[in-house]
């Protein structure tokens, strides 16, 4: 996923599809100086990441 798609996410009222490995996940913030997003699974909003923005895909 590009900077430009993942802020626009993030910003977005609207709820997106968005998967990391697969599972399906929320983006908290995009830190657009490393490329990397703050994330966590939608079932587990305890169990935050900071990974790479090219390993999100939105479905």
């Amino acid at each position: 996923m590009n900077i430009q798609r993942a802020k626009e996410i993030v910003e977005s009222p609207d709820m997106k599809k968005v998967t990391y490995n697969g599972v399906p996940i929320y983006i908290q913030h995009v830190n657009e100086e490393t490329g990397t997003a703050r994330i966590y699974p939608l079932d587990e909003p305890q169990e935050e990441h900071e990974v790479q923005l090219n390993s999100l895909k939105e479905d």
